[in-house]
């Protein structure tokens, strides 16, 4: 054998180390991966464990939770008893004098406000106390005291509910002389659902029990039969309540053209089950589509999709400001050319708020995630002064303007040095808050340039919390054609809360005899016009 053609042991070594150090390598990087994933799933179940136990248990180390993940059933005593850790330390204060006004104003509304005065437009009904006889007369005299005054309790009274039943007599009118004149008989009154047995103060009451207390029509069948002997079929309840929700569709039609005609909406989705006959035991998955802006209302629409061709459909012609989540439904294709998108800093604040849960005692809590709340709370916190205060979009966006850029520079930076550090995994949550906040930060920002827009999208967020409390409750709806009714429930019950408007007055001045108002009459019955004729 040719001498040269044999591997020199150096070259030998030489290799082996090559390739000892590249499955070194693979390996590092095989277990960076695995670390990284392990870390996912550890804050995703302890996350889901806080949510289980509440919020005493953040407190809590990740041993604890598991301990009390193996127990059929806690008390809030119980889990108190584990607390160990306190609540999570507060934002590294710069100094003493530079407290953030949103911690001054969250101590301030912290004090007990005492007690309730109760409102002067309430009835009173006066209830004289008498003194017991021996304080009648006067212990040294023996004399009859007199009465000088009194002392003054104001307690909120209220009836059972009383059922009674409303007997409609219609007079029939003849001339004795005049036979041929025939027998003129009085005008039927118009009513919510004419051939309904149910009175429309009743009608009305079961619409608001069950859309906005969370009141199923089942459990208001019971207690009809049960507090007044009165045993109606639910399906007769059920018939005049949709029958409101056909009569309502048209006025949300109107609501819908006076929002697209503004310029700044919110946009959100919630989803409730539906009964399908291609789906038996099972409940088809629909959607509440929910459109708002303030001093405008609510408008929910029902369909049974939650695909991004239902907000195309709806902002086809839009060319505002569009104010949403993260949901990419919204993003492409919704709306005109000169459509603008805005994002929630609220579904970013709890991103981060998620990742400080999350820490646990063996991982002190994380001095830049504290930082990015606190100072997100602070952005906040001057659209809470603006309210307290009572002031105007242009005042607040002054007020913006003086403090809101340094608080967004500084929370810049930090949320770009956090990402360079190889301390937050990409996928970890806060990995994924910091990204999800740098991704948005434009849509985010823009608000300093439009005073209009909103912090954040709570205004639609708690206008879709009936729903998510009916859901529970009343479980699903009926069909498909009996979501578009309900949906135009939800808009009135929902608009009239946020505007101030009495839902039971609104009710009862609008939907008798509304299947024959005209179309041109109906922007004059929403609820926003509604709200502005009782402000006259």
């Amino acid at each position: 054998m040719n001498p040269l053609l044999k591997t020199s042991p150096l070259v030998d070594t030489a290799s082996d180390i090559l390739q000892l150090r590249q499955q070194l390598a693979r390996k590092d990087q095989a277990l960076f991966a695995a670390e990284a994933i392990i870390q996912e799933l550890r804050e995703a179940l302890r996350l889901e464990r806080i949510k289980r136990f509440g919020k005493q248990s953040e407190k809590l180390s990740d041993l604890q939770l598991e301990l009390l993940s193996g127990e059929p059933a806690l008390s809030s005593e119980e889990i108190a008893g584990e607390v160990e850790r306190g609540p999570l330390p507060d934002a590294p204060a710069n100094d003493e004098e530079s407290k953030s006004s949103a911690t001054k104003q969250q101590n301030a509304r912290r004090n007990h406000p005492g007690r309730n005065d109760l409102p002067s437009h309430l009835k009173r009904v006066e209830k004289i106390i008498a003194c017991a006889p021996e304080q009648c007369t006067c212990g040294r005299c023996g004399k009859e005291t007199k009465v000088i005054g009194y002392e003054r309790t104001e307690l909120l009274s209220m009836k059972p509910v009383e059922y009674f039943v409303t007997v409609l007599m219609r007079e029939k009118r003849a001339c004795a002389t005049c036979k041929e004149e025939g027998v003129a008989t009085a005008t039927v009154p118009a009513r919510i659902a004419p051939k309904s047995i149910f009175a429309d103060e009743t009608i009305i009451e079961f619409i608001i029990r069950k859309y906005a207390d969370s009141l199923p029509l089942f459990r208001q069948q019971a207690i009809l039969r049960r507090d007044a002997g009165i045993d109606v079929a639910l399906s007769t309840i059920n018939d005049a309540v949709l029958r409101t929700g056909e009569l309502l569709i048209p006025i949300v039609g109107a609501m819908k053209r006076d929002l697209l005609t503004g310029g700044y909406i919110q946009a959100d989705e919630t989803y409730c089950g539906v009964q399908t006959p291609d789906k038996k035991g099972e409940n088809h998955r629909a959607w509440f589509w929910q459109y708002s802006a303030p001093a405008k209302g609510v408008i929910f629409d029902f369909e049974m999709t939650r695909a991004r061709e239902v907000p195309r459909e709806f902002f086809k012609d839009y060319g505002g400001i569009l104010h949403t989540d993260g949901y990419a439904a919204y993003e492409k294709d919704v709306g005109t050319k000169d459509v603008m998108r805005a994002c929630c800093w609220a579904h970013a604040r709890r991103r981060f708020i998620d990742a400080l849960k999350v820490q646990t005692k063996s991982h002190a809590a994380d001095r830049g995630l504290e930082r990015t709340v606190v100072l997100m709370d602070e952005l906040f916190a001057i659209d809470r002064e603006a309210r307290e205060q009572n002031l105007s979009l242009d005042d607040r966006h002054a007020l913006r303007q003086e403090r809101a850029p340094a608080l967004l520079a500084e929370l810049h930076a930090l949320l770009l040095k956090m990402k360079a550090s190889r301390a937050y995994l990409k996928k970890s949550i806060a990995g994924q808050a910091i990204d999800y906040t740098l991704k948005r930060w434009e849509k985010l920002t823009c608000f300093l340039a439009h005073p209009v827009i909103e912090l954040s999208t709570n205004w639609a967020e708690n206008s879709m919390r009936p729903i998510a409390l009916g859901r529970r409750n009343w479980l699903q709806i009926g069909s498909k054609e009996a979501g578009l009714k309900i949906a135009a429930i939800f808009s009135i019950i929902e608009s009239c809360r946020k505007l101030g408007v009495p839902i039971r007055q609104y009710m009862a001045d609008v939907l008798p005899g509304l299947a024959d108002r005209s179309i041109q009459s109906l922007p004059a019955l929403t609820p926003a016009a509604y709200e502005a004729n009782l402000a006259k």
